[in-house]
């Protein structure tokens, strides 16, 4: 892999991070944008790679999602925050009809409507 595919690379897996991130907290580019005192088109290019996130503004998105450098590089695959992280060390502590339990509860929780 050369060093410009490389750097690319690592822009595509930043921005989609913070992609990741802003969404699980049901924020629009523009909210986060408005935020972090940037414009929404050049959140937009970040978040595809397209413009590189300097340390400046990544230390301010940091801020918002309440996170260190560390959590944020700590798994590049997934943007799990505290209550899923829990969740899943509480899953693999339980037996296998625990785990059948859990999720015949969580799929009657999905089908159900909102205030049900």
């Amino acid at each position: 892999m050369s060093a410009r595919t490389s750097k690319r690379r690592q822009r595509f897996l930043v921005g989609g991070k913070i992609r990741e991130l802003r969404k699980a907290r049901s924020l629009t580019q523009a909210d986060l944008a408005t935020k972090i005192g940037i414009q929404q088109s050049d959140l937009c290019r970040m978040e595809t790679g397209e413009y590189k996130v300097s340390l400046d503004t990544l230390f301010r998105i940091l801020s918002i999602f309440e996170m260190n450098i560390g959590e944020f590089f700590q798994d590049a695959g997934s943007a799990a925050g505290g209550d899923e992280e829990e969740i899943l060390g509480l899953w693999r502590r339980l037996d296998d009809r625990a785990r059948e339990e859990v999720l015949d509860f969580l799929r009657f929780k999905c089908h159900q409507g909102p205030g049900d």
